[in-house]
């Protein structure tokens, strides 16, 4: 990595927002291509991975997944789960190897473009110039709690899932709100602790961890799943939270149902506080047999794929519930819960972008494969920016040549086909 002093005036041939794996991909395209061209990091480089997650945290896709450009993933276990640390160490060390131009310490606060086609990026170190701009900052920019999160007692600890690193920071017994990636891994976290948890659920899907002699995401990559474009997807599944599981300890299911015979208290989405006690609707049962309908037909995906190619692989037996909730709606006493994580997700912040006309009617990016309507500006590191695998390692290469590929016929004055 090269540490690049920003001078108020500097001009670059492009500019990159964010110093993560999909800024540092697209780097690595044009440093080949000797494209002059700076990537700025409002922090460091990669330290999400090592700020954003908890202690105990790792990858809940297999390593062998982790391919950057001219950098895959080369270590002793392939199909396993690095931990938070050896994630950050291995995007850490990517910038060091093509020597990454990178401002770190610097923030982006706005961008526009002038008529004559030149972008003006105002920074925290002075204004400079670019003839092309690519956002890679991802699209989850600020933690979300709801509304009525202010009408519990302040007694009560609040965090949400991206300050939470262990069961050390919070008194007591927990309420975990929000069954994504994030939430049922710190549920399981505080749960395996030793602490009295409860967990709000949504209708985020689950997906087994092995089936079949192999692991689930490794069967779905040979599939193809990953590949598919967006465009031929279902607009359901391109809004569905990604399903959770865990490469804890070399990797498990999260049955939610199993922790709950195990003493954690399963309640369905919250809704509210009223009279002393935290309110849930009636969806537990609904939201359970939704995550585990959604596991076993991947299994019967898989089924058939086996079958369809001729694989010899062993046969297992399927997945059998351990525990059934009551019916209807439930309470929980606040006197009952010393703390609260809030695991709803993110909303995105692009007031960046100043007038940049990139975001549709309902503020979301509005791309073709990362490409714009504005000419020299792009997305890389979005979900769905392209396939279902764009939102994690296995499609950071692809969709940071096919950006960095348009970048580079600009800069060579080209038309670049979009």
């Amino acid at each position: 990595m090269i540490a690049v002093d920003l001078q108020p005036g500097d001009h670059y041939s492009a500019v990159i927002v964010g110093g993560g794996q999909a800024g540092l991909s697209v780097s690595w395209h044009l440093a080949q291509a000797g494209v002059r061209h700076v990537v700025i990091e409002r922090e460091s480089a990669a330290h999400e991975w090592r700020d954003g997650r908890w202690d105990n945290f790792t990858l809940v896709t297999p390593n062998w997944h982790c391919r950057l450009p001219g950098y895959p993933y080369d270590g002793p276990d392939p199909d396993g789960f690095m931990t938070r640390d050896e994630v950050y160490a291995w995007v850490r060390g990517y910038a060091d190897t093509f020597d990454a131009p990178i401002a770190e310490g610097v923030e982006v606060r706005r961008v526009d473009r002038r008529d004559d086609g030149v972008f003006v990026v105002q920074t925290s170190a002075g204004e400079i110039t670019a003839d092309a701009v690519t956002s890679a900052t991802g699209g989850y920019h600020r933690p979300i709690t709801p509304s009525w999160a202010d009408d519990l007692p302040e007694r009560i600890v609040q965090m949400h899932s991206h300050h939470y690193r262990n069961a050390g920071q919070l008194p007591g017994s927990v309420l975990v709100v929000g069954t994504g990636q994030s939430g049922t891994q710190i549920a399981e976290d505080l749960h395996l602790e030793g602490r009295q948890v409860h967990l709000a659920v949504g209708r985020a899907p689950r997906v087994a961890r092995f089936y079949r002699g192999r692991d689930c995401m490794t069967w779905l990559a040979d599939m193809g799943v990953y590949d598919v474009p967006v465009g031929e997807q279902a607009a359901a599944k391109r809004a569905a939270t990604n399903h959770y599981v865990t490469g804890r300890d070399g990797g498990r299911d999260i049955d939610l149902r199993l922790f709950a015979a195990q003493g954690m208290g399963l309640h369905g989405r919250a809704i509210g506080v009223a009279d002393g006690t935290l309110a849930f609707d009636d969806s537990l049962t609904a939201n359970l047999d939704r995550a585990d309908a959604v596991a076993e037909s991947i299994k019967n995906d898989i089924d058939n794929y086996i079958a369809r190619e001729g694989i010899d692989a062993p046969v297992e037996e399927r997945y059998r519930p351990v525990w059934t909730p009551g019916g209807g709606p439930t309470r929980l006493d606040l006197d009952e819960i010393d703390a609260v994580v809030w695991a709803i997700g993110f909303r995105a912040d692009w007031s960046w972008l100043g007038d940049l006309d990139v975001l549709d009617a309902a503020g979301h990016p509005a791309h073709d494969r990362g490409a714009t309507a504005v000419p020299g500006f792009s997305f890389v590191g979005l979900p769905w920016l392209h396939t279902w695998g764009s939102g994690r390692f296995h499609a950071i290469a692809r969709d940071a040549e096919h950006v960095a590929a348009g970048i580079v016929a600009a800069s060579r004055g080209v038309l670049a086909v979009r």
